[in-house]
C-alpha cells in the first residue's frame, strides 16, 4: 500500500556510490537540480535496492550532506559505519513531490509539469503533446508526439520553446521544417525512397 496522497509523484533524486571513511558516509550520484534541497538534513527518502541485492532500508533519513570537491557526500542516520554505508551500494533514492512543489528557479520544470502540455507552434496551430522528457548531457530534449503519431524531438532551449504556460496547458515551440512538421517534400512522414 502506498504512502502516497493524491497528487504527489515520486521522482528519483539520487543513487548512492562508494563508501567514504569509515563513518556511514557515502558518495552519491546527484539525479536532481535541487541537491541541497533534496539532501538537506532531516529529510526522508524511499529507497530502492538494485534488481538481486540482498534487504536493505525501505527509507533512508539525511543526517548530513556535504561537497567534496564536485562530489556530493551523504550521511544517512541509518547507516553507522563503512559496512552498512558499502551494503546500500546502488541503492537509487526517491524524493516525493507534493501538487504545490515546483523547482526554485521559475525557467526550471519538473518532467511531470511538462508531460501531457499541448506544442503549439508561435500562431498557435496545434502540433501534437509533450509525450517524455529526455535528458542529455547538453541539453534536455522534448519528445513530442504529432497528431499523426510520429514521435519528434525539440531541444528544449528558449531559441525554440519560447514560452512554457502552464495555466494554459500549452508548450510553445518555434517549429521549421524537420522540427516537429515534417520537410515539405517528406510531409507523408515517411523517408524517401532510395
Amino acid at each position: 500500500m502506498s504512502d502516497k496522497q493524491p497528487g504527489e509523484i515520486e521522482v528519483v533524486v539520487g543513487r548512492i556510490g562508494k563508501p567514504h571513511g569509515i563513518r556511514g558516509e557515502v558518495t552519491l550520484d546527484v539525479r536532481t537540480d535541487e541537491p541541497d534541497r533534496r539532501f538537506a538534513p532531516g529529510t526522508t527518502l524511499r529507497a530502492e535496492a538494485p534488481a538481486g541485492a540482498d534487504r536493505r532500508p525501505a527509507s533512508l533519513t539525511v543526517a548530513r550532506a556535504r561537497w567534496h570537491q564536485s562530489t556530493l557526500l551523504v550521511t544517512f542516520e541509518e547507516l553507522t559505519d563503512r559496512n552498512a554505508a558499502e551494503a546500500v551500494r546502488g541503492t537509487v533514492l526517491h524524493a516525493t513531490l507534493g501538487p504545490d512543489d515546483v523547482p526554485e528557479d521559475p525557467d526550471e520544470y519538473y518532467d511531470h509539469q511538462l508531460v501531457g502540455l499541448d506544442v503549439v507552434d508561435l500562431d498557435g496551430t496545434h502540433l501534437g503533446q509533450v509525450k517524455a522528457l529526455v535528458h542529455g548531457s547538453a541539453q534536455d530534449l522534448l519528445t513530442v508526439r504529432t497528431p499523426d503519431g510520429r514521435d519528434t524531438l525539440v531541444p528544449f532551449v528558449s531559441a525554440l520553446v519560447p514560452e512554457v504556460d502552464l495555466d494554459a496547458g500549452r508548450i510553445v515551440v518555434a517549429d521549421r521544417p524537420g522540427l516537429v512538421t515534417p520537410f515539405p517534400d517528406d510531409s507523408d512522414g515517411q523517408d524517401p525512397a532510395p
